[in-house]
């Protein structure tokens, strides 16, 4: 049987089967659909072949002449983490899906399979791979194009990274990062102190909107005993603890005109007093400032101080938007897959295409702390180990929980409660009377995976079990699982 011979533009495919009308038809098929593929009917030959293939995708028998197709499982996964491998099998039991799947299957399908479906798995384990090989590249390149802990490889970001080497050796003592909530002004601040010559200093935080005003001129400049109530102790301020170090304003926009001039005073002077205090402190720390508001507009509307506006933006840092730089968000996605899957302990390993277009697409108002909340959402939905469109929230065209679902379209448990068995089936009933007996269809209608339908359907006495005859194209002992009802939901004789 002649092999497809693999164009350097076509993807190739190793077919792992003893059974040669099997491989044929998968052959022709995938051929069709732009494929290259090369077939082998045992481990021994797959191993060989495999060897000089360099094959991008492989599609296991698990039952093979001269052992199992797990072992080849275990050997090409070994061999490359990320080449999806399609494991079948005549003989699927649900212990058996579970160890191919832990051991590194991209899918599991049962024979008899429809060749639509398995055309449908080998494109979507293609794409997942190639979005996969992508992602690793991005990684790299931001690695290399990054700074300290922010990700980003677009022009947008790297005119910041920029700027931000060249205050590595300038110490200016005042930085003003400007920016919209959530584009991560908190990692810019920290990746300054952390790449100056202050770096082995402290590293103080200060949320200027979180704190009331006698609150935050006590945490900035300390104050002495008994300067206010409850002030029972002298107590060092952050100007004074920070050393050498660097302080971060976060929210500066927010903080009062009193406030205000105070700060630009010991800006201004490189010294300050503590509250209720009369001996001067020197000011050594670098002041590092960050808002979300128009400044300009804050001065002109005479909520900020013109003078501490200019004394601030000596160096501006503006941090963009996460729509200005719109070809970040694969990375910073698979970034925040990979952390918040590790954390979490899924088995979430990236997003598939459509699910990444639509992130893409989103404007993304809350910009990346926003992204990664949607990604952290997805995280715990997702019933797969890739993303789908599904496990996305409605503003980006996903779906809503299921308790919310099931809530929004009316369903209320009765009183006296149902019978959830019975229920059960007729829902499993009407899904295959909807999808005309096809399980794959069904199965997406009730929101499973097909083998478990399958084994719903077992469980249920739905299917109903027959022998193949010699010369099907398998073996005499291979069980043919199809339907026991038919159409109208009647079950067969």
């Amino acid at each position: 049987m002649n092999e497809t011979t693999p164009p350097s533009d076509r993807a190739t495919v190793l077919i792992v089967d003893d059974e040669a009308l099997l491989r044929w038809s998968l052959s022709e098929e995938l051929g069709s659909a732009g494929y290259a593929t090369i077939e082998a009917g045992s481990v021994a030959e797959a191993r060989a072949k495999a060897a000089t293939a360099n094959a991008e995708l492989y599609i296991l028998d698990i039952r093979l002449p001269d052992g199992s197709g797990i072992d080849l499982l275990r050997e090409f996964r070994a061999a490359d983490a990320d080449v999806p491998i399609i494991m079948i099998t005549g003989h699927g039991t649900i212990s058996t899906a579970v160890e191919v799947t832990r051991m590194g299957a991209t899918e599991y399908i049962p024979k008899p399979f429809d060749i639509q479906e398995m055309l449908l798995l080998v494109s979507r384990a293609m794409s997942a791979s190639r979005r996969a090989r992508e992602l690793r590249v991005l990684r790299e390149r931001s690695l290399r194009q990054g700074y300290q802990e922010i990700i980003g490889a677009s022009p947008p970001m790297q005119r910041v990274f920029d700027l931000l080497r060249q205050l590595e050796a300038a110490d200016a003592p005042t930085v003003l990062i400007l920016g919209e909530s959530g584009t991560g002004k908190d990692l810019v601040a920290r990746a300054i102190h952390q790449r100056s010559r202050r770096s082995q200093e402290p590293y103080l935080e200060v949320d200027c909107a979180g704190l009331p005003d006698q609150l935050i001129q006590s945490e900035l400049f300390g104050h002495e005993k008994g300067a206010f109530t409850d002030a029972h102790s002298r107590k060092p301020g952050l100007f004074e603890v920070a050393g050498r170090g660097t302080i971060f304003l976060d929210e500066i926009g927010e903080m009062s005109l009193l406030t205000q001039s105070k700060l630009l005073r010991a800006l201004e002077n490189r010294r300050f007093k503590r509250v209720g205090g009369t001996a001067d402190i020197e000011l050594k720390a670098r002041i590092v400032a960050a808002t979300n508001r128009d400044l300009g507009a804050e001065v002109e509307a005479g909520r900020f101080r013109k003078d501490l506006f200019y004394r601030l933006n000596v160096i501006p840092v503006n941090v963009p938007a996460l729509r200005e730089r719109s070809t970040d968000i694969p990375l910073l996605v698979q970034h925040f897959v990979v952390r918040l899957s590790k954390d979490m302990g899924r088995p979430v390993e990236g997003v598939s295409d459509e699910a990444m277009a639509r992130m893409e697409a989103y404007e993304w108002p809350g910009n990346v702390r926003e992204l990664r909340n949607v990604v952290e959402r997805a995280v715990i939905l997702s019933r797969t180990r890739w993303i789908g469109v599904e496990d996305l929230p409605p503003e980006l065209g996903g779906s809503r929980p299921r308790l919310e679902q099931a809530v929004s379209h009316g369903f209320v448990l009765p009183e006296d409660g149902v019978d959830l068995a019975s229920l059960e089936r007729d829902l499993v009933l009407q899904a295959l009377d909807r999808s005309g007996g096809n399980q794959s269809e069904a199965a997406r209608l009730l929101g499973l995976g097909r083998f478990a339908l399958r084994y719903r359907m077992e469980k249920m006495g739905l299917l109903q079990r027959g022998r193949r005859g010699p010369g099907d194209g398998a073996d005499e002992e291979d069980e043919v699982e199809e339907p026991a009802v038919d159409r109208e939901g009647r079950t067969r004789s």
